[in-house]
Order: structure tokens, then C-alpha cells, then sequence
């Protein structure tokens, strides 16, 4: 056993209304009471934060944001910054995800600011990193995710997660195989530790790409695999409660 807390997320991105956010909060909280183990965080969009926060409130549960600005406050019109997302209590917010990447055209660089500017108002950065299938295919895996991880360490203070998701896995069906996945956070971890010794033994690094309950007890055996960032099964309370049944087993 690695002694980290297995870490289960939810990550919305553009779906649900409020009574959907509602009924889903109500439905996990049931499921969920009772369960040790594992630290579970939802990422709705930013219009359901009040209504996740108020539906979770007194609960196990964490909420966070899907983004921020990296700046405190200012005119920058449809941006969201990590003060605001504190004050709605939030605890967690994702940095580089590869939608934001690939549709806001997110550089690393400012991935790395976004992660910084989360940590400076007390949120926790889960910063998101992985290759493309072409990248992948030109046997620039490593490359891509060394380039990728530098600049979320070059941050003050450190990132609270890294999630692995290779590009080519998300909302495809296609999942890398448990050795596969393990193959890349063996790779992670050892960056990790050699950039923060002790801290980056400790620092969770989750698995993202199409988890679902049929297969995700499979890849958190992998002693390198933390938990998970789940997107689609994560729609569902009971597909995902049963992911996060997979993470404390």
C-alpha cells in the first residue's frame, strides 16, 4: 500500500442544470454515507457551484471549479477568479485540462500561472496533463508529459494532484490498459520524487480516459494509480459511487 488517500473526481465540464445538479447530489450523498476511505470532489460548471454547495453542505463531499484566471481579480469579462471560487466554497479546481487546452488554446505556461494563482487562494490545483494519439503514436509520450509536468512544478506552491489523461482515451471508449497506465505513472512518479523527494512520493496522480465501474478496480490495483478523474461514468451518481466503491476496496 502507498499510504496516499485514494481520490476519486467527478468532472461535469458542460452538462447538467440546477434540479439535475440537485437530485445528483442528493442521490450520492445517500449512496456515499458510510464510506471511508476515499476523498470524492465534484467539478460542476461554474452556474452550479451554489446549488453543488448547498446540496453537499455538512457532507464528506468536496466541490471545485473547472478553471480560473491567473490573476486575483480584474476586466476580464466570462473569467472566473480562485477568489471567488473560495468564496463558494470550493476546496479543488482543475488547471490544463485538455479540453481548455485544445479549445482555449491553454499554453503550459499558463497552466502552470492558473496553478500558482489557485494554491495563493487556498484551493488545491488538480492540474491535468497527457498526449495526443499522434504524439503518442510518434513515440512522444514521455516527452510531451516531462514538458507538461515541468511546468505545473515550476509553480509555487506545488500542485494538490496530477491527473494523467491521455488525450486519445477521453470520451473515445478507449481506456490504456491497466500496464499501460501504470507504465506512465511508474514514469510520473519518478519525475515526482526526483523534483520534491518525500512530497513527491506523497503527491497523488489519478488516471482519467474513459474510467468506468467495469474497469476501474482493475486500474487502481496499480500501485502507482491514486484514483481517478472521471468524465461520462461520472455523470451518473451510481456509476460513480460505484467507481469510488472501486478506490476504497
Amino acid at each position: 500500500m502507498s499510504g496516499r488517500t485514494p481520490l476519486v473526481a467527478a468532472n461535469w465540464k458542460m452538462h447538467k442544470v440546477r434540479a439535475e445538479a440537485r437530485d445528483y447530489c442528493t442521490e450520492l450523498r445517500r449512496r456515499i454515507e458510510g464510506v471511508r476511505g476515499a476523498e470524492v470532489v465534484l467539478f460542476p460548471g461554474f452556474t452550479l457551484l451554489g446549488t453543488v454547495a448547498e446540496a453537499l453542505a455538512g457532507s464528506s463531499i468536496a466541490w471545485g471549479g473547472q478553471d480560473l484566471h491567473p490573476v486575483p481579480q480584474g476586466a476580464h469579462t466570462g473569467d472566473v477568479s480562485g477568489a471567488q471560487l473560495a468564496d463558494v466554497g470550493c476546496s479543488w479546481v482543475l488547471c490544463g485540462h485538455s479540453e481548455r487546452r485544445q479549445d482555449h488554446g491553454e499554453s503550459d505556461e499558463l497552466i502552470g500561472a492558473k496553478a500558482a494563482a489557485a494554491r495563493h487562494s487556498g484551493i488545491k490545483p488538480m492540474v491535468c496533463i497527457g498526449e495526443t494519439e499522434e504524439q503518442r503514436s510518434s513515440g512522444r509520450t514521455f516527452e510531451v508529459l516531462d514538458r507538461q509536468l515541468a511546468a505545473a512544478l515550476g509553480a509555487e506552491p506545488r500542485p494538490g494532484a496530477i491527473a494523467y489523461e491521455p488525450v486519445w482515451a477521453i470520451g473515445t471508449g478507449k481506456t490504456a490498459t491497466p500496464e499501460l497506465a501504470q507504465e506512465v505513472h511508474a514514469f510520473l512518479r519518478r519525475r515526482l520524487e526526483k523534483a520534491l523527494g518525500s512530497a513527491g512520493t506523497a503527491l497523488r496522480l489519478l488516471y482519467g480516459g474513459s474510467v468506468k465501474p467495469a474497469n476501474a478496480a482493475e486500474l487502481f490495483a496499480q500501485p502507482d494509480i491514486d484514483g481517478f478523474l472521471v468524465g461520462g461514468a461520472g455523470l451518473d451518481p451510481g456509476q460513480f459511487f460505484d467507481i469510488i466503491g472501486s478506490s476504497c476496496a
